[in-house]
C-alpha cells in the first residue's frame, strides 16, 4: 500500500551541493517526489519542528545547526515509504551507516548528517503538516 513520508535535505548536504545527487538517490529508489520546496528556516521554527527533542542535550546545536542555511523540505510516496527511507538514508551516524546510504555517502557527521527522515506515521503527518499546505500536495 501506498504511503507518504517526509524528509529534509539537511543545511550541510545543500551547503556541499549534495541536494541534487540525493534527490536522484531518493527518485532511484523509487520513491515519487509529491512536493519539493527551498527554504530557510529560523531558530525558533526549528525548534518548533524539533520540539520532541526539546529535554535533550543536542537540541540547541540541532535547531542552531538546521537554522543555518537553506533546506530542501520533501513528501515522498511509494510502498513501506518510512521503512525504505529509514533503510536508504542509513544510520543517524554516518560512521555507522551501511555502504550505498544516502548519510554513508553524503555525510560528514552525527550532526551533520545529510538527510532527515519521519520515523513513523504519525511523525510524517505532523512534520508533512508542519511545512506544507495541503494544497501544495494534490
Amino acid at each position: 500500500m501506498s504511503e507518504r513520508t517526509f524528509s529534509i535535505i539537511k543545511p550541510d548536504a545543500v551547503r556541499k551541493g549534495y541536494t541534487g545527487a540525493i534527490l536522484a538517490e531518493i527518485e532511484k529508489a523509487g520513491f515519487k517526489i509529491i512536493a519539493v520546496k527551498r527554504l530557510s528556516i529560523s531558530k525558533q521554527q526549528a525548534e518548533g519542528f524539533y520540539h520532541v527533542h526539546a529535554a535533550r542535550p543536542f537540541f540547541s546545536s540541532l535547531t542552531t545547526f538546521m537554522s543555518s542555511g537553506p533546506i530542501f523540505p520533501l513528501v515522498l510516496e511509494k510502498d513501506n515509504a518510512i521503512p525504505d527511507l529509514r533503510k536508504l538514508m542509513g544510520a543517524t551516524n554516518p560512521a555507522n551507516a551501511e555502504e550505498g546510504t544516502i548519510r554513508k555517502q553524503y555525510a560528514g557527521s552525527i550532526e551533520e548528517n545529510a538527510i532527515h527522515g519521519s520515523d513513523a506515521a504519525e511523525t510524517a503527518a505532523f512534520e508533512i503538516g508542519y511545512f506544507f499546505a495541503g494544497y501544495e500536495l494534490a
